[in-house]
């Protein structure tokens, strides 16, 4: 075995608190909670981290394509032969040509900038994340007829019959001059995608209708793709390239969305670094106590060596200790941060409630709930790391015990 009856009985007897040594075992208990927030709160930010990450990217693919086609500065003329070429490369599940640009929209007197995009009314029930969220109204686009987001709608104090006028920037004469083209639109349905962004400052029309009012006549300003498999998109991006001969620029989801992927993996890096200084704070705690514990109970260990102990029982023993605290910190710590991960949503919830304050608002995080996803690996990992920092902790203190001379620690008792 690896630790002795004996060895055992001792580091237990150390750990108990004793009115003699009553500051050691406070020193003890703020190394014990020390390493227990530490992982917790790593367990809990790498958790909200993640949940973010899979939040916002499986929004973000479920909304727009996972490569995009677009001709920079005109229109795809030729969109239903190149949508028919693209159809046909390996690994392309489908193809949605759409029109999309700025607009303004105009309604009861007030007038707010949008994104308008002009999609076939296949096309947007086909994508679940949206046909799946209508809240209000019908399920599919039809001519006339718009769909706008649920904060849009509030913040104009918009509904289902309502009418909207969206207004071009392309220009039209007049009597009066020239004037933008615009249309009025009745709106068919009310959206909510969890996308601060989206739910906004995007309106859905059809095809057709996008082709009038931004006068594209059998164009459209984009093809989006969808392909088999999201997280590998080069092979296709490069096959894709090549079928458009040069008439047209591919980009990937990765590259339109490099500086946020790459904000997230940054951001999720350092917090990790600056949590786990938590975890060493607390076992230079663990050293200070054991240290003092030695000092302590230096008579005890004299005594034990001049009966026969050995150097390496002695190590053993205050190892034995110092690893206890730190290893049981860190299993009650993973306890509570894997349980308030699981649950950090109702956490909220019931904190918001309890303090009237909004501790999670869309407009600033993109989502309207706060994202929680445990990845076990990570758990293993971060428990890992606060176990073997908690025993590195205690090998000075427990080399110092087991060269303690046993005539010096007994010559003036």
């Amino acid at each position: 075995m690896l630790f002795s009856p004996f060895e055992r009985m001792m580091a237990w007897r150390y750990l108990r608190a004793r009115k003699a040594e009553g500051f050691v075992s406070v020193i003890a208990t703020f190394s014990f909670t020390g390493i227990l927030l530490g992982v917790a709160t790593l367990i809990i930010v790498m958790s909200v981290m993640n949940g973010f990450r899979t939040e916002l990217v499986s929004r973000i693919l479920g909304l727009n394509g996972h490569l995009t086609v677009y001709a920079p500065g005109a229109p795809l003329t030729d969109y239903e032969n190149m949508t028919r070429r693209v159809a046909e490369v390996p690994g392309v599940v489908n193809v949605f040509p759409m029109i999309e640009t700025q607009a303004l929209l105009s309604a009861r007197g007030t007038s707010t900038g949008v994104v308008v995009r002009g999609m076939q009314p296949q096309d947007f029930g086909s994508k679940p994340i949206l046909s799946n969220a209508i809240t209000s109204g019908d399920q599919y686009l039809q001519a006339g007829r718009v769909a706008i987001g649920v904060k849009l709608a509030e913040r104009l104090n918009l509904g289902v019959g309502d009418d909207i006028v969206l207004l071009s920037s392309k220009m039209k004469s007049s009597p009066f001059g020239s004037m933008p083209r615009s249309k009025t639109f009745e709106i068919a349905q009310i959206f909510d995608v969890e996308m601060y962004e989206y739910n906004s400052g995007f309106v859905f029309i059809t095809m057709t209708d996008a082709q009038a009012l931004f006068q594209m006549p059998n164009a459209a300003t984009e093809l989006e793709i969808l392909t088999n498999n999201p997280a590998h998109v080069e092979p296709i991006r490069d096959l894709v390239r090549q079928t458009v001969l040069g008439a047209a620029e591919v980009h990937d989801w990765q590259q339109s969305n490099k500086s946020f992927v790459n904000a997230l993996a940054v951001e999720r890096n350092v917090m990790f670094l600056i949590l786990t200084l938590i975890i060493i704070v607390a076992a230079f705690n663990i050293i200070s106590s054991m240290i003092m514990l030695v000092k302590d109970k230096s008579r005890d260990i004299a005594i034990m060596r001049t009966m026969g102990a050995a150097r390496s029982s002695m190590l053993k023993i205050f190892m034995l200790t110092g690893a206890s605290i730190g290893i049981s910190g860190t299993l009650v710590g993973a306890i509570i941060g894997i349980t308030f991960a699981l649950n950090i949503d109702s956490i909220k919830e019931w904190i918001e409630g309890w303090s009237g304050s909004e501790l999670f608002s869309d407009e600033i995080y993109f989502l309207s709930h706060l994202p929680a996803e445990v990845e076990w690996s990570e758990v293993v990992g971060v428990v890992g790391l606060a176990v073997l920092i908690s025993i590195l902790a205690t090998l000075y203190p427990a080399w110092r015990a087991a060269k303690l001379d046993p005539v010096e620690a007994l010559r003036y008792e």
